[in-house]
């Protein structure tokens, strides 16, 4: 599915970039990928980036009552800034990043440099990215959505400004009615848990951990709908301002 979306995108005088994360996933993925431009004349290259490697969970080889509380804490600390025992926080992955994309900008800088960029990646190595790239806050980061496997994110490089704007809507838990967030938030948090945890878990110690994520979501909503409010009335109190200035000075000047 995502070779053929691929070969759909290119015009028939691009250049291909591949830059693919060293795991199994994505290395099949750029497998897949490079099949379906197989019998194109596009010319490509691949590169394999370690840094580009997905968020390190480690190896914590506790019970699961205690795995229990390391994923509570994250939910209630931030998935941003929560460093997973023996692994990494998105922070550390963060950091990554912003090495690759100095790497990045020397490559761009070079006229020889391909016209597609493709990054085979992870979710959390993309929404991290993406962060670092545009810039966002933490708030954005922690707002955003997984991103579901094999989806495409574009990015397009406006000719006049030279500055690159996304062109993939991002789903954000912000914009989810509340029981609607609770139902994908516990879903999304009791797969994750499941899937990166090294011991037996039972059904409860999943739920505690969905239950937790779930409330920890609500609470940072709301918290980033408040900021908003309060911007947009300082933004509204600027502007009010102005105008007031702008009208003081016409009766001057009459």
């Amino acid at each position: 599915m995502a070779g053929k979306q691929l070969k759909e995108f290119l015009k028939p005088d691009d250049s291909l970039c591949f830059y693919t994360s060293p795991y199994l996933r994505a290395r099949q993925t750029l497998e897949e990928l490079v099949e379906a431009i197989s019998d194109t004349n596009i010319p490509y290259k691949t590169y394999e980036e370690p840094r580009m490697r997905e968020q390190d969970f480690g190896n914590f080889q506790g019970t699961g009552e205690e795995m229990e509380q390391i994923w509570i804490e994250r939910a209630q600390y931030g998935h941003f800034f929560y460093r997973i025992p023996y692994g990494e926080s998105a922070a550390d992955v963060y950091d990554r990043c912003a090495s690759f994309n100095e790497t990045l900008f020397r490559q761009f800088s070079k006229e020889s440099f391909p016209s597609v960029l493709v990054l085979v990646t992870h979710g959390i190595w993309a929404r991290v990215f993406l962060t670092k790239w545009f810039r966002w806050s933490v708030e954005k980061f922690e707002d955003l959505q997984n991103v579901p496997n094999c989806r495409w994110i574009v990015m397009e490089k406006d000719e006049n400004t030279q500055r690159y704007a996304l062109r993939t809507h991002l789903n954000t838990w912000s914009e989810l009615e509340q029981t609607k967030r609770e139902e994908e938030v516990k879903r999304d948090a009791g797969r994750e848990f499941t899937f990166n945890s090294t011991v037996p878990l039972t059904d409860d110690e999943v739920r505690q951990v969905a239950d937790a994520e779930a409330r920890a979501k609500n609470e940072q909503v709301q918290k980033s709908l408040k900021i908003k409010r309060l911007f947009d009335k300082l933004k509204q109190d600027c502007q009010d301002a102005d105008d007031d200035h702008e009208d003081q000075s016409c009766k001057n000047k009459v």
